[in-house]
């Protein structure tokens, strides 16, 4: 019998709560375990897929939709992660892909840290993987709360705790990292007030600061610190 030839998508994922956890949930450090476990195993990688910064709780991220649609068109016939918290945090989500989809479309699953491979169903780790997702989504809630907890008295002692300031602004080096001025880009945002005072509209605005090449607020940002800001409509 021909021996199946597995194409794999390697699928890592990093939130910004994941990052407080340093080099070991990195994502150079998953491409390192997804690669080596590959590798040995002979099976040919067709690409890599990133979501980085983006919680699991939702599956509505770029990357894992991207991995799907090509998991679901045949370009890959396997999936692998680190593990189950990587794959997604909805423990009704993840075990309707894993038990239902995956099986429907001819896909093998693989998170291996947790030991898990759709192509052994009769392990006792499959067994387990329900209670692993419910843990999971378990802990992104739990999380989730002592974050919240934490903004909540950062915002009562008056600490600035936003990851860049709006445009216009940088964080303070002071205990509450109040924002102050940018120089850099102040005269800039007092023009923006002038024009919009003289009546010019906020399209106007961004018209005529475009045609002069300056930069957005997105591009300055990106450029500045390698973080996009995304500023409210009126």
């Amino acid at each position: 019998m021909k021996q199946k030839k597995y194409i794999a998508g390697l699928y890592f994922r990093l939130s910004q709560e994941d990052e407080r956890q340093g080099e070991s949930a990195s994502i150079d450090n998953q491409r390192t375990i997804l690669r080596k476990y590959a590798e040995e195993r002979g099976f040919e990688i067709y690409g890599e897929y990133i979501d980085d910064g983006i919680s699991g709780t939702t599956f509505q991220r770029p990357e894992v939709q991207r991995l799907l649609d090509n998991a679901k068109t045949g370009i890959i016939n396997t999936i692998i992660v680190k593990d189950l918290s990587r794959f997604g945090r909805n423990y009704i989500e993840v075990g309707q892909y894993i038990d239902y989809v995956f099986p429907a479309f001819g896909i093998r699953f693989i998170a291996i840290q947790d030991n898990v491979d759709t192509e052994n169903r009769d392990s006792g780790t499959m067994e387990m993987m329900p209670i692993m997702n419910v843990f999971n989504e378990w802990h992104a809630a739990n999380t989730s709360k002592k974050i919240r907890a934490v903004l909540k008295a950062n915002a009562r002692e008056g600490k600035y705790h936003a990851r860049k300031a709006q445009y216009g602004y940088v964080k303070g080096v002071d205990e509450k990292k109040t924002p102050i001025v940018d120089e850099e880009v102040a005269p800039i945002v007092k023009r923006i007030f002038e024009m919009r005072a003289s009546g010019l509209s906020p399209h106007k605005i961004a018209d005529t600061l475009n045609s002069e090449g300056i930069l957005n607020p997105s591009r300055y940002s990106m450029e500045k610190y390698g973080i996009m800001v995304f500023l409210r409509s009126e």
